[in-house]
């Protein structure tokens, strides 16, 4: 049972069972009181805690703010553009979210710390004053009333009377604040049940309010999230490609370093010993510098450099050379050593010696001496594996009876056996005109216009972009432009079957990039500029109709550099942040360490027959739509093909394996054709309605119209007709 009622009428008795029920009610109001002080006590500390939060938060808000990533190279890609963006917009968010539990905090000071601190001061301080009241007076009518008892009965009767009526005074006082005190101890008992409770649920409306609004920037930071997520897999896809290319240098490089150590045809660069002559009996000195010889004006430029020291760089200095002579070690007790004239100071000479006799020959070869030249060019890229391959039309007629091959053998495939010796033809044909591309003198799209080609990718806006590489491609010869096109349009297909291959446009820019444009110099920094490389390959893929089928008109932009690209987004390669809500994409379907992935080399896969094939299988889709998922998805299929690939190239421009296709600009996948205008999805989408149509990226819709929904299309796919979100694709 809970504590016992105090009646008004045993205020009167002033029983001691009475004063044990008034005991346990002051008891009960002495816990409530500890407990209120604590509980405010342990607030406090809570928001003490939380304010030393916000500052840790803000702190670390502060610093993702301020750092800013350094990137290799003469400018960004877009992913890496918005990576290094997102450290600004995750310091944007916690500084959100902070302010909204330095509110929190507030509210709780108003809405609970307050509150129950008022109650513990009126209510449980008013019922203690009136507890002290209660007992001064029992004390005093007690007092009083033993007094009188003990008077004598022999006092005369006006003074009994006199004493009679005090004690009876006292006792009425004594009574009315019993009666008050009983009163006012019920009152707060039953107070404290709401006067403690409600703050309490004002506290928790408050906590649950901020991780509401925890949740709504959560939301809000989706679109972001998800978008910044497609930006660091194309970076990461673009890594794996570009440290593959890297290794293979640095193999290249430890096995002929020579081959390596000059990078520019206009001067020389490498650290010489130059003797510093003293005066008597001090002798001469050798004091290494690092030498820079610029051939056009023969100045000599010498900086001091001691790793030793710390790497301490000293100040430079320029001579101008006149002549360069080998000393020889009966003149001077030291190997490798030079004597250079200068026209600086007439008849001086100044010693030098090299580091060895390579590095010897190489600085008398540099500077115009007398000794042999040492061979010097930048390395380029040789034909690979021996084979002599040629862009004539031996090799034209190969590339179109090769694609041929593999569509058409894709098209009658509906069961893939890899045991079968028609499937390993088809993949012997893939390697074989992977490795016929790389084997060219020069790539499809030449040395010359490497530089054109990648100036582009490295700013600007989409339309910019797309037509500058437009008005190249048709600066390229005939025959380039024919193979490329031939290839491309082969790509587009594979891309627009993503879904079941897993080989999207981002995926074919990093395994082709390498294989289509390729610098001349084969350096570190070439190699840098192979993500640039990749998005010149995506815009190839992705409007591959129109480059090819429409010639650039007058008003196309001339191709100077492109200015910078401000801070906004680009469409082409980030998901947009309105009108429509995707859901989350499945970033493992397309990771770059999946073994569907492949790198640049010719031993590298782009997704094995058998794995589209089991794809089919697990998803019940058609085999004939896998099959033409696969066409050239086993481009760089990971099989040597060894002898078999010159078989397979001698078969196919003999026309043995396949007959040319009659079938004049139709594709495999019969996405050509058809009236009204056709577009190209850039981004996956689900429906949320059932009149929406979903797709993956790559997908081609026919009979686009606008939609009488703002900011929607309606078209074809597949068949069905929907609405497509007009911000999700690119007209065709």
């Amino acid at each position: 049972m809970g504590l016992h009622p105090l009646e008004f009428s045993e205020c009167y008795l002033d029983s001691p069972v009475f004063r044990e029920k008034i005991k346990s009610h002051e008891a009960e109001l002495d816990k409530t009181n500890r407990f209120i002080k604590e509980l405010y006590k342990d607030g406090k500390n809570l928001i003490n805690a939380t304010k030393q939060l916000v500052l840790a938060q803000r702190k670390f808000a502060q610093s993702l703010g301020e750092f800013q990533f350094e990137y290799i190279g003469d400018a960004k890609t877009d992913d890496e553009r918005c990576i290094d963006e997102s450290l600004q917009e995750f310091s944007n968010f916690l500084k959100n979210l902070e302010d909204q539990r330095e509110l929190m905090m507030r509210n709780i000071t108003e809405t609970l710390m307050k509150p129950l601190e008022k109650f513990r001061k009126e209510q449980l301080g008013s019922a203690k004053a009136e507890r002290k009241k209660y007992e001064k007076e029992t004390e005093k009518y007690y007092s009083s009333l033993e007094k009188l008892l003990n008077m004598s009965a022999k006092k005369k009767e006006p003074q009994l009377q006199e004493a009679d009526s005090q004690v009876e005074t006292i006792r009425q006082h004594f009574q009315e604040e019993s009666l008050d005190y009983v009163c006012k101890l019920q009152e707060i008992q039953e107070r404290k049940k709401f006067d403690c409770v409600e703050p309490m649920l004002a506290f928790f409306q408050t906590v649950f309010t901020f991780y509401h609004q925890g949740f709504e920037l959560a939301n809000d930071f989706n679109h972001y999230k998800k978008a910044l997520q497609i930006n660091i897999q194309n970076t990461r896809s673009r890594f794996e490609g570009t440290r593959v290319e890297v290794f293979e240098l640095m193999k290249r490089i430890r096995e002929v370093p020579q081959e390596y150590k000059q990078t520019s045809p206009i001067s020389s660069e490498g650290y010489l010993y130059v003797q510093e002559k003293r005066p008597p009996p001090f002798g001469s000195s050798w004091v290494k510098r690092y030498c820079t010889f610029v051939k056009e004006q023969k100045i000599l430029h010498m900086v001091t450099f001691d790793h030793r020291s710390g790497g301490k760089m000293g100040e430079t200095e320029s001579v101008t050379l006149k002549s360069c002579v080998r000393k020889t070690t009966d003149m001077l007790d030291r190997r490798f050593c030079l004597d250079i004239e200068i026209t600086d100071r007439p008849g001086t000479v100044l010693t030098v010696q090299s580091l060895s006799e390579d590095d010897h020959k190489f600085w008398i070869h540099a500077m115009g001496g007398k000794e042999p030249a040492g061979q010097y060019l930048g390395k380029t890229y040789s034909k690979e594996r021996g084979i002599d391959a040629q862009l004539n039309d031996v090799g034209l007629s190969f590339v179109k009876n090769a694609i041929n091959a593999i569509e058409t053998r894709d098209e009658k495939s509906n069961d893939v056996d890899l045991s079968t010796c028609e499937e390993w033809d088809v993949k012997t044909i893939t390697s074989t005109l992977k490795l016929y591309l790389r084997s060219l003198p020069e790539p499809l799209m030449t040395y010359g216009l490497y530089k054109d080609f990648i100036a582009p990718a490295k700013g600007g806006s989409p339309e910019s972009r797309s037509q500058a590489i437009h008005c190249l491609v048709h600066k390229l010869p005939e025959k380039n432009r024919l193979v490329l096109g031939l290839l491309l349009k082969h790509l587009a297909t594979v891309a627009a079957h993503s879904k079941l291959n897993l080989m999207t446009v981002a995926n074919l820019g990093v395994v082709f990039g390498p294989t289509l444009m390729r610098p001349q110099e084969d350096t570190v920094a070439a190699i840098m500029d192979l993500k640039f490389q990749n998005i010149v390959v995506e815009i190839l893929i992705e409007q591959h109709e129109k480059i090819f089928g429409d010639v650039p008109g007058p008003s196309s932009p001339g191709l100077s550099a492109p200015t910078r690209q401000s801070k906004k987004l680009s469409v082409r390669q980030n998901r947009p942040l309105a009108v429509y809500n995707p859901k989350k994409v499945d970033l493992q379907t397309v990771s770059p360490t999946s073994p569907d992935v492949g790198s640049n080399s010719d031993e590298a896969s782009l997704g094995s027959n058998e794995s589209v094939s089991s794809q089919s299988t697990a998803s019940g889709t058609p085999p004939e739509k896998a099959n033409h998922g696969r066409l050239l998805a086993s481009l760089s299929t990971g099989d040597s093909p060894g002898a078999c690939i010159a078989v397979a190239a001698s078969r196919l421009n003999s026309g043995a394996l396949t007959k040319a296709s009659s079938d004049g600009d139709k594709t495999v996948d019969g996405v050509t054709g058809g009236g009204g205008k056709r577009a190209m999805a850039v981004y996956p989408c689900e429906a949320e309605h059932e009149s929406e149509l979903s797709f993956q990226v790559g997908a081609i819709f026919r009979a686009v119209v606008p939609s009488r929904e703002p900011g929607w299309l309606e078209g074809e796919l597949e068949g069905k007709k929907g609405l497509i979100p007009e911000n999700y694709v690119e007209m065709l």
